[in-house]
């Protein structure tokens, strides 16, 4: 077992953190909001003040964070708080860019370093079901994997430094599109009279099927556990969906990937976030839709 510091107790930090100690870790956790804090405390994550103070001894650091300059900044900081040898993973949603910055700043430490970022939501991160999607050395998923077991189920060792991070904004980039896609898909079904369950029997079977329509079907009644079950109330909210797409159109822009349809995913996220929906699940986006469709 390891001495963990986990920094970044938000909805999805908080719930891994607390894997983490069920899984027999000392965990000590430190975020900016206290509540987040006194939640985590709830659930065995030893508080800390400050950010020195949970990565005092710690053996392995995991940040959890909004942004990749918040990544960034807090990983300069450790530069001066940890030892070498210290293992660090960050399993933030950040742009590629950010997250190699990140691993040069662990080189300098003498650390092994990883970016690590998550698909599952909310749900996999209570669950302990995420799946991670891995960039490092060989040497560092090694290291890091038995941690990352404690909060998921798949781990997948993509790649290189930021090899995690390319995954992480290609399979978001997927998401966005398909739930949009099968957001359009039930709004015509509606125009036609064709009922919810039947085009789920059929979609769901078919070649239509996709995780959106079978995991997370945006209208309620054929799955009950999705997000349209309870008046859309995030699960994965659309403020975190434009985030991912914005990165997805930030890389394709860097590297010159042509993703027409990623883009104008990315366009209609905008435009559900700009109405107030942020805080909404992403896959409300069919209200929007159906909205336009009224004219």
């Amino acid at each position: 077992m390891m001495k963990v510091a986990f920094v970044g107790l938000g909805n999805m930090g908080g719930p891994m953190a607390s894997n983490l100690v069920k899984a027999g870790h000392e965990v000590r956790g430190f975020d900016l909001s206290e509540a987040s804090v006194r939640s985590a405390s709830q659930d065995g994550v030893q508080p800390a003040g400050s950010l020195a103070e949970a990565v005092s001894d710690a053996e392995c650091v995991i940040t959890m964070l909004p942004k990749g300059q918040h990544v960034v900044a807090v990983w300069t900081d450790l530069t001066t708080l940890v030892a070498e040898g210290t293992l660090l993973i960050d399993c933030s949603t950040i742009d590629v860019e950010s997250a190699r910055q990140a691993h040069k700043l662990a080189a300098v430490m003498n650390c092994t370093s990883l970016d690590a970022p998550v698909s599952g939501g909310t749900t996999g991160a209570a669950g302990a079901t995420l799946t991670f999607m891995v960039g490092g050395s060989e040497k560092g998923f090694g290291q890091g994997r038995p941690i990352l077991e404690a909060m998921g189920k798949r781990i997948v060792h993509c790649g290189g430094n930021g090899a995690g991070q390319a995954a992480k904004i290609c399979n978001n980039m997927i998401l966005g599109i398909s739930m949009i896609g099968v957001c359009e898909a039930f709004g015509l079904a509606e125009k036609l009279g064709l009922s919810h369950q039947a085009l789920f029997d059929v979609a769901s079977t078919s070649s239509g099927q996709c995780w959106s329509l079978t995991t997370y079907c945006p209208v309620p009644g054929p799955v009950p556990t999705s997000p349209a079950n309870n008046d859309y109330r995030p699960g994965f909210a659309a403020a975190l969906m434009l985030k991912d797409l914005q990165l997805s159109q930030d890389a394709a822009r860097q590297t010159g990937a042509a993703t027409p349809l990623g883009a104008h995913a990315a366009e209609l996220y905008a435009e559900f976030d700009k109405a107030g929906h942020s805080a909404e699940d992403f896959s409300a986006i069919i209200q929007m839709l159906r909205q336009q469709a009224q004219g």
